[in-house]
């Protein structure tokens, strides 16, 4: 590794609401150095992306406020800076140039009212002198760099024309447009599918290697971090627990914290009766303190391991039973219209001739990359997008044909708990009147004031306190506002729930949290699930059997395991191929590409 490129010395940032003081960052030190990339870990709230704004000197003032230490960057030609002391002027000459952030949303952060394209150009022109001609040329050159299709159409498109996993790309463009000394990667592959987010961890590399940039890498994937990052540091409530290089964090942690983090992943080689959490290995005192359980990884997930025997036992009993939801020959095409007032042109083929069967208490999980249609099956079956041809059997009856009350009675029992559980909700509405409007809608039992006890055991059920049931969705945490989407499909007693990517944006801790609380729902409540997700550990994790889709085709189906153990088809495998599971061998083929030797 290089020189040091960027110092951070008990930096502390604060943040001040309703007459109290929050500090995001407490007093935290590392260095990042030239070609090296330090992934920064922990849960949200732990003070990650605080960090990274606090550099880029982008905290929102008020409520936020860097109170103390410094963050001194050392520029190309060789003098240093410290960051919080700079004029705005000289920052605004940093950012984008020197330092560059790719951000955690890219739908957010790129401007909807420009062209992809306008927007890289913009941050040419502003920083390299280049005249318009010059900016269009060299990003063109970036789109083609960062693997975007068509680069020439996608300069002219706005970022809602492309699909996520190319606005990060477009994203990356801009970050490297101006060959920055430090990148910073603030959760840039959360929402994306694995085989994008291997390409574009790969992309990162290549240009890492090609220009010698540092990199300031935060996630919650632990795998990403282990095939990454060179040292890892271990953020919690603001504080760092943990930091060293990826080998020894990895192969030898030595923070409770750390190693509930890197126990709670979906385990892809075995079976887990349920996932380890981050309250296995610690606890906390009543004075904040943490207190470690002296409990090892290895000892504590070995009583957690399910035989085959046990399983198969339970597959022959889910499987005697008749099939509650039988799919044939769905079809759901959505029509291209050339113009506002022209006619159709073609369609787009969402769902194209899918049969598949679910067995009462079975969790049958649909995976695939962005497009291929997990969703929409979803949305059909619920009719909240209609069919276009094919049957829909629940319990003998036709979804299809259902009159208006058939469909209100069909919905009571089966659920949806959407992908985004802050868009689903009401910002208007407090959580606990959102929970209960669909058991008034259903009369679930006599007056509001039972409703509302009922609701409140749904939060304590859900792991939330009683007394938020008076606060409004902007006041949760999103694996919170994930906990509340559940409550609310289960206010009205269902039996059967569609999870369409429930916890795809969460934290690993959180993440366990919440697929333990799903299955000892589904226990307690005999559910039966339709469990969506792009992410295969955790389908693997949850299924009892596995839909691969591509394109709205099947692409194979069968026991999960099976699958995940014997891939029968091309992109099966190359969906596996590309999880980042964070193996031991992983980070010692990852360390010695950049020449550095482990044990």
């Amino acid at each position: 590794m290089g020189k040091t490129l960027l110092e951070f010395n008990n930096l502390v940032t604060e943040f001040h609401t309703e007459g109290t003081t929050v500090k995001a960052v407490n007093d935290i030190s590392f260095t990042l150095n030239k070609g090296e990339t330090v992934g920064i870990v922990g849960e949200s709230g732990s003070g990650k992306s605080v960090t990274s704004l606090s550099a880029m000197r982008l905290i929102p003032s008020p409520p936020g406020k860097i109170s103390g230490g410094e963050i001194i960057f050392h520029k190309k030609d060789g003098t240093k800076v410290d960051l919080l002391k700079a004029s705005e002027e000289e920052m605004r000459s940093y950012r984008g140039n020197d330092i560059a952030m790719i951000f955690q949303e890219p739908m957010t952060s790129l401007n909807p009212v420009f062209t992809c394209g306008d927007q890289v150009l913009e941050a040419i022109m502003l920083h390299q002198k280049l005249d318009a001609s010059e900016a269009k040329s060299l990003t063109i050159e970036l789109f083609k760099k960062v693997q975007l299709p068509d680069p020439e159409r996608i300069f002219s498109t706005y970022p809602h024309q492309i699909s996520g996993g190319q606005k990060q790309r477009v994203m990356i463009a801009m970050a490297m447009s101006c060959e920055p000394s430090v990148l910073i990667a603030d959760e840039p592959t959360t929402a994306l599918d694995v085989t994008v987010q291997k390409t574009i961890l790969q992309l990162m590399q290549d240009l890492q290697k090609e220009k010698d940039m540092g990199i300031m890498f935060i996630t919650h994937d632990l795998g990403v971090i282990a095939e990454l990052a060179d040292k890892v540091v271990v953020m919690y409530k603001g504080k760092i627990v943990e930091q060293g290089n990826v080998w020894d964090i990895f192969t030898k942690p030595k923070h409770p914290y750390t190693k509930g983090l890197l126990a709670c992943r979906p385990p892809l080689e075995k079976r887990y009766s349920f996932l380890p959490t981050v309250g296995d290995f610690m606890k906390i005192d009543e004075n904040g303190n943490i207190i470690d359980n002296q409990i090892s990884v290895e000892e504590f997930t070995k009583k957690l391991i399910i035989s085959d025997a046990e399983r198969k036992k339970k597959q022959k009993e889910l499987f005697a039973k008749k099939p509650v939801l039988k799919l044939s020959g769905l079809k759901t095409y959505f029509p291209i219209r050339n113009g506002f007032f022209g006619g159709i042109s073609s369609y787009v083929k969402a769902v194209n001739n899918v049969s598949f069967d679910v067995y009462p208490g079975e969790t049958l999980g649909l995976v695939g990359e962005s497009g291929c249609g997990k969703t929409t099956i979803g949305r059909t079956i619920l009719r909240l997008e209609e069919p276009t041809e094919g049957e829909m059997i629940y319990k003998g009856l036709d979804i299809a044909k259902m009159n208006a009350d058939e469909l209100r009675d069909f919905r009571k029992e089966v659920q949806i708990i959407f992908q985004d559980p802050y868009s689903s909700l009401n910002p208007r509405m407090t959580i606990g009147n959102a929970i209960m409007e669909p058991m008034q809608v259903h009369n679930i039992l006599n007056t509001d004031e039972e409703r509302k006890e009922k609701v409140k055991d749904l939060l304590t059920k859900v792991s939330l306190d009683p007394s938020h049931f008076y606060r409004y969705p902007h006041e949760f945490s999103g694996g919170q506002r994930q906990r509340i989407g559940i409550a609310r499909a289960l206010a009205v007693d269902p039996k059967f729930i569609i999870c369409d990517e429930s916890v795809s944006a969460l934290d690993v801790s959180v993440q366990a949290q919440v697929l333990n609380l799903l299955n000892d729902l589904k226990e307690e409540f005999g559910l039966t699930y339709i469990f969506i997700s792009h992410d295969l550990s955790v389908v693997k994790y949850m299924s009892d059997r596995m839909v691969v889709m591509q394109e709205g085709k099947i692409e194979e189906m069968g026991d999960a395991d099976q699958i995940y153990n014997s891939p029968k088809t091309e992109y099966t495998k190359r969906l596996i191929d590309a999880i980042p599971e964070g193996k031991v061998e992983d980070i010692k083929n990852h360390l010695e590409k950049k020449g550095v030797s482990v044990g």
